[in-house]
């Protein structure tokens, strides 16, 4: 079996930071193997979220998504490990809260609000193309 080491964007969005588990998604992240090798609490900008949610534009959903993201800090990570993108999504859940399982970020720590935009917790890169890609967004200093 081969390694596949890799990076991903792990944001903790403000529904978690608002609520104190940023903590415990680290916790998660840490007792799975990966390693935290970035780590920043911001403010987002609008700029930085339009270039982040950029697949995502002219969708119903993309102004409240930008709303909410701008409603509080966000933590970013950058997690290193084995398939660590694969791993994380796993470890986070379903986008959903509600359907999210037992276990998970979400199905432990997140729930429906009923709001326009699903407030999940957290985001995870779902690709390297992406991981890369947000990465440079949100780490400049660190990106490849």
């Amino acid at each position: 079996m081969t390694t596949q080491q890799e990076r991903t964007l792990v944001l903790v969005k403000p529904d978690g930071v608002r609520r104190s588990l940023v903590g415990e998604v680290i916790a998660r992240i840490e007792r799975k193997g990966y390693v935290v090798s970035s780590l920043k609490m911001i403010q987002p900008d609008r700029a930085t979220l339009a270039q982040h949610y950029a697949e995502h534009e002219g969708k119903p959903f993309y102004e409240p998504l930008l709303e909410f993201m701008l409603s509080g800090p966000v933590v970013a990570i950058i997690a290193e490990g084995n398939r660590v993108i694969e791993g994380f999504r796993k470890l986070a859940g379903t986008t959903d809260p509600t359907t999210a399982e037992p276990g998970t970020i979400r199905g432990d720590l997140a729930r429906d609000q009923g709001t326009k935009v699903v407030q999940n917790i957290v985001h995870g890169s779902d690709s390297v193309e992406s991981a890369n890609r947000e990465i440079s967004i949100w780490f400049p200093e660190v990106a490849m």
